[in-house]
């Protein structure tokens, strides 16, 4: 059977002012995606390839442990990814994404002042604080927005429209 040829694919006018009305991802949406990204290439490293992990991060006595938490970094990276991508960052995810970089930071700042791990584990703490410093800066900037702001029933409103409370 000869192989297809490839075809050409034209663009209708449909799809490009659709495409061209998808808004771009938001600063939380972002910060999701490029936190997933690193998390899930950063714990897939010991399973695709110990012996060069190991040649950056030093040698590890459990190398088990060391797959479990790549494991979970990757799993956290996915759901990061996930979320992004899909417009459906909640507070939820971002504390997730948040308290994943503060508890990564934490663990190699404590382990290497002990020098239980290598320094190059500081890179890494560099990296995850830039992340949650991200996390803190999307959502200063967006308590400081209006438009993003969501009122709760507390005034015993009926409703919330375009921004003000209303009374019915």
């Amino acid at each position: 059977m000869p192989a297809a040829e490839p075809r050409l694919h034209l663009v209708t006018d449909e799809e490009a002012a659709a495409a061209a009305a998808t808004p771009p991802l938001s600063r939380a949406e972002t910060i999701a995606v490029a936190q997933g990204g690193f998390y899930a290439a950063t714990g897939a490293w010991p399973f695709v390839s110990m012996r060069s992990f190991e040649a950056v991060t030093g040698p590890k006595m459990e190398r088990w442990l060391v797959k479990t938490v790549g494991g979970l970094i990757g799993v956290i990276g996915g759901a990061l990814v996930s979320a992004g991508a899909r417009r459906r960052v909640t507070p939820e995810l971002a504390m997730l994404g948040a308290g994943s970089a503060m508890v990564l930071a934490g663990i190699d700042v404590y382990y290497v002042s002990k020098r239980r791990i290598s320094p190059v584990y500081l890179l890494d703490a560099a990296a995850e604080l830039g992340i949650a410093a991200a996390w803190a800066l999307a959502a200063r900037q967006d308590a400081d927005d209006p438009a993003d702001w969501e009122y709760a029933d507390d005034a015993g409103a009926d409703a919330v429209v375009d921004g003000e409370i209303v009374e019915e």
